[in-house]
């Protein structure tokens, strides 16, 4: 499967043990399909190490109505915005 992948969103938090999230827009070129991924890592630092990593895909529309607008929300608003900017006289819908 071959893949273009744009970050749009990242977020870290804790200390012994981390969990990471990384959004990304994803366009599939073999299947013609455009959805997010979501890589979901967590490293306990107190269990030797130990990692933990899962990923989930959805549609955008789905992405974009859970979760209330969060920064990640925004920012892929924001990068959709620059695939597609309005031009003066375009209808809004």
């Amino acid at each position: 499967m071959a893949v273009l992948r744009r970050e749009f969103y990242r977020h870290t938090s804790g200390l012994d043990s981390t969990h990471a999230d990384r959004w990304a827009l994803v366009f599939d070129t073999d299947s013609k399909s455009l959805f997010v991924e979501h890589d979901e890592a967590h490293l306990d630092a107190r269990v030797g190490e130990s990692t933990n990593v899962q990923s989930s895909r959805m549609d955008i529309s789905e992405y974009l109505t859970r979760g209330g607008q969060t920064a990640g929300h925004r920012e892929l608003w924001r990068l959709l915005r620059t695939l597609f900017p309005e031009r003066e006289g375009d209808e809004a819908g």
